[in-house]
């Protein structure tokens, strides 16, 4: 064996081999844009946090120190003594005057300082929102934002792990593919080394010594070609993974067509994919704000309250003091910003409306086209693998021939490159087919492999069965 051969098929033992299952597993944890996506949903779920916060009580405390430039105080009387300031008067038939003109007469008096050099003051003030309509879609329309948005993350991730399976089974394919090129080459050296010892008995000319050698040489280049190939392809998944290239890929399952059919499977299509699902809460969504849009005409009530305290008792001389304030306001013109959103809102729910129709026509043509493609490769596959029965039984017979002494070199030459042909085309034919059942699966919305095995069947070393049904999603 070369040595050219010897690196293109040498597997250590210290290689992992990675499954499809393994392969989705870690694109789960490991995947760059679904890390992305999982750190823009938890941003996304906070929104109704965000939007019962306006409803919810707003306590707010302060303080404040003010170093002012100069004092300033009154003189507040602290005793009074009544006293009399005029003549005494008598009422008519009274006998004796009684006094009238009395007056409470300041005796005493306190400095009550109304601003102090250094003055501190603290608050502690409450508010509470209780009738904000536009509130009410902001919390709604919050609610459907964070589905809106696990939509989308779960759309991205069937997509990511679709695109992982997709380079998974075109890289075992191509591992598989240089196998068949890895026997080619090996017939291909036989044959060489035998036509090099008939030539030297004489029995052969030199122009089949030659063929011999070319045809070793060509499967050498489409060894290499195929390795670089593998390689590519590995590199590819890897970086899906996010991981390196050290791996071997061992065979992969067979995947299920959808157990729904016809009508069933359009309708399956339209309930279980995420973006339709997604267009469906956008609209939702969009109509909320179209209503908030309305509820900005109402007008809104609030009730606050404060409890405050100071250094410095001022006219009435007590360092605490508190309020509580009912107030209501309503909006009569604010310039045709109302008008404005309203019409906008309304622009917004018709685009709402024309994505989701053609989110839910895109899901219906990509199920039917995908059942077709399905179809076709799946034709394609079976007179692929008679052909590569009819190749092999060829090769077969043709070697006996030369041994024998019947066929020549170029038609044993010639039936080798048949197989290998017919190997190569057989793999391309299974992996396409492969290709096609996952589509198929992803547009009928049944591609979820958050547990892989319930979704593909178990590996079948013969030539494919025909897909039978999967479980239930």
């Amino acid at each position: 064996m070369s040595p050219l051969l010897v690196l293109a098929l040498a597997v250590t033992t210290a290689t992992p081999v990675l499954t499809l299952d393994e392969a989705l597993a870690e694109a789960q944890r490991k995947n760059p844009d679904l890390k992305a996506a999982r750190a823009r949903l938890a941003q996304a779920e906070q929104s109704s946090r965000k939007a019962w916060s306006g409803y919810l009580p707003t306590i707010v405390a302060s303080g404040a120190y003010t170093r002012n430039s100069d004092e300033a105080s009154i003189s507040l009387p602290t005793v009074s003594v009544i006293r009399d300031v005029g003549a005494p008067t008598s009422a008519p038939g009274d006998t004796e005057g009684t006094p009238t003109n009395l007056a409470l007469i300041p005796t005493e008096f306190e400095e009550a300082v109304i601003q102090p050099l250094n003055a501190l003051n603290a608050q502690l003030e409450v508010r509470q929102a209780l009738i904000v309509p536009t509130l009410w879609a902001g919390i709604q329309a919050a609610a459907q934002a964070e589905e809106l948005a696990r939509l989308s993350t779960e759309a991205q991730r069937r997509e990511v792990l679709f695109i992982v399976a997709q380079a998974y089974y075109g890289a075992a394919a191509q591992q598989e593919s240089l196998r068949a090129q890895a026997r080619l080459l090996e017939l291909n050296q036989a044959r060489e080394k035998d036509t090099q010892a008939r030539f030297d008995a004489g029995t052969v000319t030199r122009v089949a010594l030659l063929r011999a050698k070319l045809d070793r040489t060509r499967a050498e280049q489409d060894l290499l070609r195929s390795r670089n190939a593998l390689a590519s392809a590995k590199l590819a998944l890897a970086t899906l993974l996010g991981r390196g290239p050290d791996f071997e890929l061992a065979p992969p399952p067979e995947p299920l067509q959808p157990r729904q059919e016809g009508e069933e499977m359009l309708q399956h299509a339209l309930t279980e994919r995420p973006d339709v699902a997604a267009a469906r809460k956008g609209e939702e969504l969009a109509e909320t704000n179209r209503r908030g849009a309305w509820y900005a005409y109402l007008p809104t009530v609030g009730l606050s309250g404060a409890y405050r305290w100071s250094n410095v008792g001022g006219f009435t001389g007590e360092a605490t003091t508190w309020l509580v304030t009912l107030s209501a306001s309503w909006t009569i013109w604010d310039g045709g910003l109302r008008e404005a959103t309203l019409k906008e809102q309304s622009a917004k729910v018709a685009e709402a409306e024309a994505q989701r129709e053609g989110a839910e026509a895109r899901a219906r043509e990509e199920v039917l086209r995908n059942q077709l493609e399905l179809e076709s490769a799946l034709a394609n596959r079976s007179k692929a693998s008679e052909a590569l029965e009819l190749a092999r039984e060829s090769q077969r017979l043709t070697d006996i021939s030369f041994k024998e002494g019947m066929a020549t070199y170029l038609e044993v030459a010639d039936a080798n490159a048949a197989l290998t042909a017919a190997e190569v085309g057989d793999v391309a034919e299974r992996l396409q087919a492969s290709l096609a059942a996952l589509r198929l699966l992803k547009a009928v919305g049944s591609f979820s492999p958050t547990e892989p095995p319930a979704q593909l069947a178990p590996n079948s070393q013969s030539a494919p069965a025909q897909p039978t049904q999967p479980p239930a999603p």
